[in-house]
Parts: C-alpha cells; sequence; structure tokens
C-alpha cells in the first residue's frame, strides 16, 4: 500500500501546474505532459524542434510554476565551460581567490540552444546532469535538489551547430517535440499575445521545491508489476535487433521507460504502472538513444518510426495488475 501523500491529491497538484502553464502555453498539453512526467522522476528534458514553436516558453513557465529557481544559458560558439560550472574570481581588496558559482547552481537550467556550443562545452553538463554535482579546479561541489535541465535544440539547421554526441543525449531522459499547433491553438496563441501587450508572460507559482521533492518521493512509491518491467526490457531489447538500427537502446533506456511510467501513473491518480504508461514513454524515451544505421538514415526512416514498429511487434502484457484485481 503506497504511503505518504495519496496518488489522487499528487494528480490534482500535477493537474493544477499543468493547468497554471496552459494559461501561457497552448497546444502542447501531451508535451506539457511529458515533460513533467519527466521532472517527477527526476530527469531531464530535451525539446528539440523547429524556431518559433515554444520551446523556450514551455521550459520558462514550468519553472515558473513549480516554484523553482531558475537560470538561462544561452549556448554560443566561444561558451567556455566555466561558463556553466563557474570560476575563482581574484578579490584584490582581500588578496585571494573567490569561487563564482555558474548558472549551473540553481533549481532548473535552461540551456537554450544546447548544440551551438562546442562538445568542450556540453561535456561540462554531464556530470551535473549525471550525478547532481560539478568538480571544478580540483573540488566536487554538490548541486541543490530538485536539479534539473532543460536544454532546447533545432534538429534542421547545421551551420554553427555542434550536434550533442550519444552520451549526452542518454542523460536527457525525454527528447520531446513541439510540433505545430493546430489552427485553433495558433489562433489562440495570437489572442494571449494580443491581449497581454508585451513578449513577456508570468503564471502563478503552483508548487514550491519542497511539495516538488513529495511529489517526486510519491512517484518512488508507485509500484512496477514484473510484467510491466518485463514489458519495458522487451520493447528496449527489440530496438536493438532492429534492421535499421546501429545501435540500441541501453539499459538506461528501459529504466527510464519504467521511471516515466511510473510519474504518468502518478499524475493519472494511481499507485500502480499500466502498460499504457510505458506505451506513452517509448517515444519521447528510446528514439534519442538509437543510431540508425548509414542505409536506412540515407533511406529517411526516422527513428521515432522505428520505435512505433517495435511497439506494434511487442506483445503487450495481458495479465491485470494485482492493483485492479
Amino acid at each position: 500500500m503506497m504511503r505518504g501523500l495519496p496518488p489522487e491529491e499528487a494528480a490534482a497538484r500535477c493537474g493544477n501546474v499543468l493547468s497554471e502553464i496552459g494559461t501561457v502555453v497552448a497546444g502542447m498539453d501531451t508535451t506539457l505532459k511529458l515533460a513533467l512526467g519527466a521532472v517527477l522522476a527526476g530527469g531531464h528534458v530535451l525539446f528539440e524542434d523547429l524556431p518559433g514553436l515554444g520551446k523556450t516558453l514551455a521550459a520558462k513557465t514550468m519553472a515558473q510554476a513549480l516554484g523553482l529557481e531558475f537560470r538561462r544559458l544561452q549556448c554560443t560558439p566561444d561558451l567556455l565551460p566555466s561558463d556553466v560550472t563557474g570560476s575563482s574570481i581574484f578579490d584584490p581588496a582581500e588578496r585571494r581567490f573567490d569561487f563564482v558559482p555558474g548558472p549551473v547552481f540553481t533549481n532548473l537550467l535552461l540551456a537554450d540552444e544546447i548544440n551551438r556550443t562546442s562538445p568542450k562545452t556540453q561535456s561540462a553538463l554531464l556530470e551535473a546532469m549525471a550525478e547532481a554535482q560539478v568538480s571544478v579546479e580540483g573540488r566536487t561541489l554538490v548541486l541543490d535538489q530538485p536539479f534539473h535541465v532543460f536544454a532546447t535544440a533545432n534538429p534542421i539547421e547545421f551551420e554553427g551547430t555542434y550536434p550533442l554526441p550519444e552520451a549526452q543525449l542518454d542523460r536527457f531522459l525525454i527528447r520531446v517535440d513541439v510540433g505545430y499547433p493546430q489552427p485553433s491553438a495558433e489562433q489562440d496563441i495570437i489572442r494571449r499575445r494580443l491581449a497581454r501587450g508585451t513578449e513577456a508572460t508570468t503564471v502563478r507559482t503552483v508548487l514550491d521545491p519542497g511539495e516538488l521533492l513529495e511529489l517526486q518521493g510519491a512517484v518512488n512509491r508507485v509500484d512496477v508489476d514484473p510484467d510491466v518491467i518485463d514489458y519495458a526490457v522487451r520493447v528496449t531489447a527489440a530496438t536493438r535487433s532492429h534492421d535499421a538500427v546501429d545501435v540500441g537502446a541501453s539499459p538506461r533506456g528501459s529504466q527510464a521507460l519504467v521511471l516515466l511510467g511510473r510519474a504518468l501513473a502518478l499524475m493519472d491518480g494511481r499507485a500502480f504502472v499500466l502498460p499504457e504508461d510505458i506505451k506513452l514513454g517509448t517515444k519521447p524515451v528510446l528514439a534519442h538513444r538509437l543510431t540508425l544505421t548509414p542505409g536506412s538514415w540515407a533511406r529517411g526512416i526516422r527513428a521515432v518510426d522505428v520505435v512505433a514498429e517495435v511497439v506494434d511487434r511487442v506483445a503487450t502484457p495481458t495479465t491485470a495488475s494485482a492493483h485492479e484485481r
């Protein structure tokens, strides 16, 4: 039996967060649900899509609604690792060097256009994302919790960009796209902009960092049936044997599927994970972890198409969860 925060109350809090974000961000319901689920699961989010679709707005608005300290890092080719982690500055009055923390020392860091900075600077985020700590100038500094990285990237622009290496991509729990809004949602975007009279947007703070940590603790208490774990493993393993895939998803992928599934279950007010929770997370969790063969890439096959095909092939568990009996 799940102790602590009841699933119904947790779901209500998550619904309040999404409703508040929805007062500013239109036409991104599924994307926002997945992003919030990744945060509840303790992970990081990569928003990858065309310019002008609201990636930065979504990240900034979610930080405001969650009550997190927010810092934005605009990635450029000349950005240095010390611009991320911080560095020591000489104080002539005290005749000593004082460490000045970089933007990574926050609750939610937005790395905007992360593929515009060099791999050396991109890698400065690896330790922070994987271990919630930063090694700088011979010292290891622990980051405050909660700590999450939201990054944005433009997938079609190549000039002056540095594609994220596989090791960096694997640190993001999910990669989501935004997509073009429906005409009604696009009209709503315009109406809201006209009503505001300015580009600046604000939303009400729904949670505080302590309440977010409480929700994350509730996610960790969501039960996962062995059949659901087996399903996540079979789906992930199937990506490794697909003809179009050179390198499939690692066990970190199957683990991420289950972690996100727990968060999605809690957001729906359940204390147990259904196979449908796993299915919802397959594309955002697995697609960016696949390396396609050169031939399939040349034929225009996409990683999301491979994942969709794998999900269709792998049998869904038929046994009901013990919580439903």
